[in-house]
């Protein structure tokens, strides 16, 4: 069979030329060869119908010049050609008839391509077009010269230890970038990695990747993958994320220092039983040479759980530059990085002048190097909060009928806030324990997670009137239990349980309780049972928030007052509903600022030691601008509760709004630290920086954020504002356009992106925004301040002031931000703009 690329005449049998390594596709020879040598890429390839093929100087579209034929696979051919209108060489790949005939498919092509496009590295192949023509629809993208890795593994036969992991590496950076784009390749195999001659590696096709967030793109059950380098989750049709990308990066690995993959096999089905039951051999009893740290890295890559994998490219990165220092030096493989200028910089300079410096600061490192060893030393705090730390994972529901999740919630979240009390006990916040509902992962791991040492796990059971309760404490360090205890009584005895439990975790952890608390550790704030289950249900749908889910949540709360019109847990609920809907633009300020302030001080009347009651009230007043009064709330709330991360968050975003930052970051940063799993906390980090003007400091937390929470749309439109402030506007846009992907209806992610159009100079492109804005302004709320901020980027100071004008008598929350804002610095000049800030009480 000859080879279509270097003519050299191969066995019928053979799948790879023997000479250069180009795959052989040919039709005839493909079931004779199935088995033997290699089995075909068994993930797309169809030969059935023909793709329309071009020839060599022909030119395709009146644009695209052909220079030669790539290769061919599922998909189509590709073809390196010379686009005459940017008079640049680029790849052109035409789909195959069967693909391009399927709307479907063409039109995932479009969506997943808008995101590929976004994605700029170094190490990644961009994305240019889909279009159709000449009854053929094709796709354009950068061309990349060099070889695929598949190539490369197989005229080898293996890589040096260096070699791979200087592969690996690269493609981990391109993986990080992809991924804090919320990008998952999916389909990451050697075929689709170009090495040039200088070592540089390009990560290819990331056309099929979906994202995270766009869930109509490909929904749950739908295979896209090679069976050989596919995750276990992709095997099963399940939603995957970046971690799938890190399997096949294991995968990889692993043929590129053995040769071969870890599961091979005669068809698709048998590669993907094997990728889900069986344990992949060690590398090392393939490769003897194979360094053992490198080895327990690739395995670790191929933990058939994902959350015993590396949890992100920059993790796997960290541990394989860690396995490069310990190769010898001449093992080591670094890459040659193309020059971005011809002309060479020559440099002199006094030899004595530099080692002098370097000798004393030799001395000054071993100095400090001895002192630190000598100098007493305290215990660090995250070591400190291990002894004594715990995190209440929400219970499981384990009734017949399956419709006491509100009241497994309930109890779980009461545990939280009586274990909260106790001093010197650090206790995770709903937010973060509850992060891991539903899912299966590992004890030891959930514990490095939130950085506690015991967890606290349960289920409850309804019968008719019987309550069983069922709890463990367990310790996270080696995943053992340390007390267990089963609770079966009337549902009627639901408040004195609850008390029981978190009396034996005091216990069981030996913290001596004082005073008041050890009579009567959970609260109860009803004695009517009818009451706290409406109460449970308003909290359950308060949780997931939402204009409609908030509202049911204040119906619930309502019928629970109407139950025991005592009742102040009701009432804080009640103003926190109508707090988040005034705060998240859901309902004008006007209608419900008023009506969560007068639930927040009845719930005070009726209970002053309400620590989230204090919270709201202050977050309240601050939007009427009783700033004094606010901070003062502030303070009561964290006497109250210190571990309630709620209260640290709402005191940060108020003195990062007076202007104190440090104080400010310092705050949120104690949020965080109580809520580590929380998306709105870890979101306002980056938001406060932006607004300390630490925009780069700013971008590097919420790329982080972002890597936690890929679907928190804040993280995304907080970003957005750090770029377009630090004058990176295609970043800014890219930005607001993924927080509009999230959010599609988000009037304040629009706004903020016509005000990035706007500074960037397109006013056409802005002001057709802000007019639709406008026009939706008379059917739903949108914040004046939001709008003036549009005009102050247009340059139009008067109209500017003229709705910041209007934002006052409706009560703006967006106001409270005007102090410290930067986009609204070209207006500080002007007395109208001062006299305002004296109004809102942000000026003296």
């Amino acid at each position: 069979m000859e080879c279509p690329k270097c003519h050299f005449s191969n066995r019928n049998d053979t799948y790879y030329c023997a000479k250069c390594g180009t795959q052989l596709t040919s039709t005839g020879n493909q079931e004779q060869r199935r088995g033997k040598t290699e089995p075909p890429d068994s993930h797309t390839e169809t030969f059935q119908t023909p793709v329309k093929e071009l020839t060599t100087g022909s030119t395709f579209t009146g644009r695209y010049q052909i220079i030669e034929e790539l290769g061919h696979g599922g998909m189509g051919t590709v073809y390196k050609v010379f686009d005459t209108d940017i008079n640049e060489k680029i790849a052109l790949k035409l789909l195959r008839p069967e693909i391009a005939q399927d709307r479907d498919t063409v039109e995932r092509f479009s969506n997943e391509l808008k995101l590929a496009r976004k994605i700029s590295h170094r190490n990644v192949c961009r994305m240019f077009d889909l279009g159709k023509a000449e009854g053929t629809t094709y796709i354009t993208m950068e061309f990349v010269a060099g070889e695929d890795l598949k190539k490369f593994i197989r005229k080898t036969g293996q890589l040096g230890a260096g070699r791979a992991v200087s592969i690996a590496k690269q493609i981990c950076e391109g993986l990080a970038e992809a991924h804090q784009l919320g990008v998952v390749h999916r389909d990451l195999k050697p075929q689709n990695i170009m090495v040039d001659e200088d070592g540089n590696a390009r990560i290819m096709d990331f056309g099929i990747a979906r994202s995270l967030r766009g869930k109509r793109i490909t929904g749950a059950g739908v295979m896209i993958g090679t069976p050989e380098y596919m995750s276990p989750e992709q095997v099963e049709g399940k939603e995957v994320d970046e971690r799938s990308d890190i399997y096949s990066l294991g995968v990889i690995l692993f043929e590129m220092v053995t040769g071969h993959v870890p599961f091979e096999g005669d068809t698709a089905f048998t590669i993907g039983v094997k990728h889900k039951s069986e344990r992949p051999r060690n590398p090392r009893e393939l490769n003897a040479q194979l360094p053992e740290d490198l080895s327990r890295l690739i395995l670790r890559c191929l933990e058939k759980d994902k959350g015993k994998r590396y949890q992100t490219a920059e993790e796997l990165r960290t541990d394989l530059e860690k396995v490069e220092q310990g190769l010898p030096t001449t093992d080591r493989t670094i890459p040659k990085q193309k020059r971005l200028t011809s002309k060479e910089i020559t440099v002199k300079f006094n030899v004595r002048k530099v080692l002098v410096p370097a000798f004393i600061v030799l001395v000054l490192a071993v100095a400090a190097a001895l002192l630190w060893r000598y100098v007493p030393k305290k215990e660090t705090v995250s070591t400190a909060i291990a002894k004594k730390s715990i995190a209440v994972l929400p219970f499981e529901d384990l009734s017949a009928t399956k419709d006491q999740e509100p009241l497994a919630e309930g109890i779980s979240e009461t545990l939280i806030n009586a274990l909260s009390s106790i001093d010197n006990l650090h206790v995770s916040a709903r937010t973060s324990s509850f992060s891991f509902k539903g899912k299966q992962q590992d004890i030891r791991e959930i514990g490095q997670k939130l950085g506690v040492g015991i967890l606290l796990e349960g289920s409850i059971q309804i019968a008719g009137n019987r309550l069983r309760i069922m709890v463990r404490l367990i310790n996270t360090t080696d995943g053992f239990p340390i007390w267990s205890q089963d609770y079966s009584k009337t549902v009627d005895d639901v408040f004195s349980i609850q008390d029981d439990i978190a009396k034996s975790v005091i216990n069981a952890l030996k913290i001596k309780l004082l005073g008041e608390k050890e009579a009567h550790l959970v609260k109860s704030y009803t004695a009517d049972r009818e009451a706290y289950n409406l109460y449970l249900q308003g909290r359950y749908f308060w949780e997931k928030r939402g204009k409609e889910n908030t509202l049911k949540a204040i119906a619930f709360f309502n019928k629970a007052i109407e139950k025991d019109p005592t009742y102040a847990l009701a009432y804080a609920g009640i103003a926190d509903s109508y707090l988040v809907l005034g705060d998240n633009m859901q309902l004008p300020p006007n209608e419900s600022f008023p009506a969560g302030k007068a639930a927040a001080l009845k719930a005070l009347e009726i209970d002053d030691s309400l620590a989230e009651a204090h919270v709201s009230v202050a977050a309240l007043l601050e939007y009427e601008h009783n700033r004094s009064r606010a901070e003062k709330e502030y303070k009561k709330a964290i006497e109250l509760n210190p571990g309630y991360a709620l209260a640290y968050h709402w005191n940060a975003m108020f003195l990062s709004n007076e202007g104190r930052h440090d104080v400010a970051i310092k705050e949120i940063l104690q949020a965080r630290e109580l809520d580590p799993l929380s998306p709105r906390i870890n979101a306002n980090v980056g938001l406060i920086l932006f607004y300390a003007r630490r925009y780069g400091q700013a971008i590097e937390e919420l790329r982080k954020s972002a890597g936690l929470f890929p679907e928190h749309a804040a993280n995304y439109g907080n970003m957005g504002l750090a770029y377009a402030l630090s004058g990176q506007y295609k970043k800014a846009i890219s930005a607001f356009n993924l927080a509009l992907e999230i959010e599609e209806d988000s009037t304040e992610w629009l706004l903020w992106a016509a005000y990035c159009y706007a500074l960037s100079g397109h006013r056409v492109e802005s002001l057709s925004r802000l007019k639709t804005i406008i026009e939706n302004s008379r059917k739903i709320y949108v914040s004046p301040t939001m709008i003036a901020r549009v005009y102050v980027g247009l340059g139009d100071k008067e109209q500017a002031l003229i709705w910041l004008n209007k934002a006052f008598p409706e009560n703006d929350g967006q106001l409270n931000y005007l102090k410290v804002d930067p986009t609204f610095d070209p207006l500080r000049s002007d007395p109208r703009f001062t006299a305002l800030l004296r109004r809102i009480g942000l000026e003296k």
